[in-house]
């Protein structure tokens, strides 16, 4: 410790000289506190000597907060491996080394971060606040803090001012596990990128034509038969109960909430394969391992089917603490119109009765929304007359346009990974549109916020998750996240690239976008 101590100091030294020309092993300079992704709503630099992380500073939290104790034990948790560091959390009231304080009135997930040569004092009214802060200490703080390995530092945060909080309360990312099945430990890793760029919300698409991913205990068929293969072929896989509440309780510790899709009364196949009685031939479909949608559908209006959906609704609701379930309803082109309607407004009345609020796809909004559902939209134009007309009614909007938010588009036409229906989407098409006048006609109000969905039908390991998602969903976190006045493409590309040697520590592999000077 000794040792690393000197090496510090010896560093900081090196740096701490005013000539433009700095020997050789000079400290960095800083970050700028702007540096970070999301842009924070306002920053104000002061200027003087930074704070330095010291292996003598102590991380403060609140007495009586578990869940502010929690987050300091996760800053610690970070930051101990490549600091080497103890970094001890304390109660005893603190000016100095790190400060988690609760108070305030910077909203539910806001926060306010003062930086002084001999602290860093992050305040927030909650501790969800506090780790959304964090995640702005963790970007200001040099990308060697992510080695998992001793690193010599030094460890130093720019002097000043940052105050923040969310531009829309939904900022969401979506893994499609049933076309290709990720397993527990990629799902947590996944998670875990995502809450560096503050989502807040993580949704998963559990069942399709190609696998059934829910342990459902009263059809133990889904999985055992409809979640025993995938695209292509192969295994498949599931979540039990147990695995899904770890999931659950993983996204939670990050501050994201889990909002579990079924997808009904198409992309079904799954289930048609598992449970004869939910055809209306009374014959059990073959299983599928295509990619081809849109020939599924549930026999609506069978006493089976009615039974179907309520116990696997009934089932995951329990399952699951957060207030949205999601009941697909896209691309149901099996379904005649009039079944369809009659299914939804079915299918919403259980989800309330099991004490949820419904999500579907925007072809909801060809139905009758119930009171308080939320519509998510995956179209290219954002012209659709019926999704504007369920907004001005009250409809509540999360925008995933194919063209713009869904991460499995190809970059352009040598990316061997993704699909192209939507067009090529690079990250400056990721990063350049608005949210709030994107669906014509339908109020700013209405919206919700933004989801980036990564479908997998060509996505089958983490690495493949990451090349898909980076850089792109930085570029929709950010649209959730800052305020418009703070998008532009030229600042946000700039500090997009230093954003890379982060990852590349991370052990992230990404798409070296041309576009952005890494």
């Amino acid at each position: 410790m000794r040792r690393r101590r000197v090496l510090s100091a010896l560093l900081l030294c090196l740096g701490a000289g005013v000539n433009t020309t700095a020997p050789a092993g000079a400290a960095p300079a800083p970050s700028p506190l702007g540096q970070v992704i999301p842009a924070p709503a306002s920053v104000r630099s002061t200027g003087g000597a930074p704070f330095v992380l010291e292996d003598n500073v102590r991380i403060h939290v609140p007495a009586r907060s578990p869940a502010a104790k929690a987050v300091g034990e996760y800053l610690a948790g970070l930051l101990r491996p490549s600091t080497g560091y103890g970094l001890p959390l304390t109660t005893a009231a603190g000016r100095d080394g790190i400060v988690l304080s609760l108070g305030g009135d910077s909203g539910r997930e806001g926060y306010r971060m003062d930086v002084t040569g001999r602290a860093v004092v992050i305040r927030a009214a909650t501790a969800a606040g506090l780790f959304h802060g964090v995640q702005t200490l963790r970007q200001l703080l040099p990308v060697s803090v992510e080695r998992t390995y001793w690193q010599p530092g030094p460890w130093t945060v720019a002097r000043g001012t940052v105050t923040d909080r969310p531009r829309y309360a939904y900022r969401g990312a979506m893994l499609d596990v049933a076309r290709h099945f990720h397993p527990v430990g990629a799902v947590e890793r996944y998670i875990d990128e995502l809450a560096l760029y503050k989502i807040n919300y993580f949704h998963l698409h559990l069942t399709d034509d190609q696998g059934w991913r829910i342990a459902i205990k009263s059809r133990p068929r889904l999985t055992r038969h409809g979640g025993s293969t995938q695209v292509g072929g192969g295994s498949g896989g599931y979540f039990t109960k147990a695995d899904y509440q770890r999931i659950v309780r993983y996204a939670a510790s990050r501050y994201m909430t889990v909002v579990p899709e079924v997808d009904m009364p198409g992309h079904i196949n799954a289930a048609l394969a598992s449970y004869a009685a939910l055809n209306c031939n009374g014959v059990a479909r073959p299983l599928y391992t295509g990619t081809a949608v849109g020939f599924s559908s549930l026999c609506v209006g069978r006493k089976a089917v009615n039974t179907f959906i309520d116990d696997v609704l009934r089932e995951i609701a329990a399952l699951t603490p957060g207030p949205y379930l999601h009941i697909g309803g896209d691309e149901a082109r099996a379904t005649k119109r009039h079944s369809y309607a009659a299914f939804m407004r079915r299918a919403q009345a259980i989800v309330g009765k099991y004490g949820k609020t419904v999500m579907g796809w925007h072809q909801l909004t060809g139905a009758t929304p119930a009171r308080g559902a939320i519509a998510q939209y995956w179209g290219t134009r954002g012209d659709e007359p019926s999704v504007a007309a369920a907004a001005r009614k009250g409809t509540r909007l999360v925008l995933s346009p194919g063209n713009h938010a869904y991460l499995d588009m190809k970059y352009n036409a040598r990316t061997s990974l993704g699909r192209a229906w939507a067009g090529y989407t690079e990250v400056r098409k990721s990063y350049d549109w608005n949210p709030a006048t994107f669906i014509h006609g339908a109020p700013a109000s209405a919206v919700l916020g933004v989801e980036a969905p990564m479908w997998s039908e060509t996505i089958g390991s983490s690495d493949a998750i990451d090349y898909m998602a980076f850089p792109r969903l930085p570029a929709l976190a950010e649209l959730g996240w800052s305020p418009a006045s703070k998008h532009g493409w030229s600042d946000f590309r700039r500090r997009l690239a230093a954003q890379g040697d982060r990852w590349s520590v991370m052990g992230i592999t990404y798409y070296r976008s041309p576009q952005v000077p890494w």
